[in-house]
């Protein structure tokens, strides 16, 4: 992915600072726990119900839901589990409350251009995204 260091890149700001001072051909390793990385994992955004109580086109795993809550605002939920007769939905990210490690190869490094530094990313990309 490309980013504009030290703009809103959309990294984590761990691995941002790793890259700081960083060439081309430089390899980096950076472990985030939870708190730095996905967060902890909140089991009230956990959901079971029986298979019946939902609507078919959200019967299948990785089915995308969107609820409101009192006060208006949206959460996506996903099919997460399937079993006997139950379906579990989730709103918590799938790597939420792990540890992960992240192997980043810096393949260029340029100056950023003035729109580049106005948009705070790449010209002709969009935000990094990590799902």
């Amino acid at each position: 992915i490309g980013y504009v260091h030290g703009a809103d890149s959309g990294l984590f700001e761990k691995i941002e600072a790793a890259l700081e001072g960083r060439v081309a051909g430089d390899k980096i390793e950076v472990t985030l726990n939870p708190q730095e990385g996905f967060g902890g994992h909140h089991p009230e955004l956990t959901f079971t119900d029986d298979i019946n109580n939902v609507p078919p086109e959200f019967r299948h795993m990785g089915a995308e839901v969107e609820f409101e809550n009192d006060k208006g605002e949206a959460m996506k939920f996903f099919v997460t589990k399937i079993e006997n007769g139950k379906l579990t939905i989730d709103a918590n990210h799938p790597m939420a409350g792990q540890t992960v490690t992240f192997v980043v190869n810096v393949v260029s490094v340029n100056d950023a251009t003035p729109s580049e530094i106005a948009s705070g990313r790449p010209d002709g990309e969009a935000m990094p995204s990590l799902h």
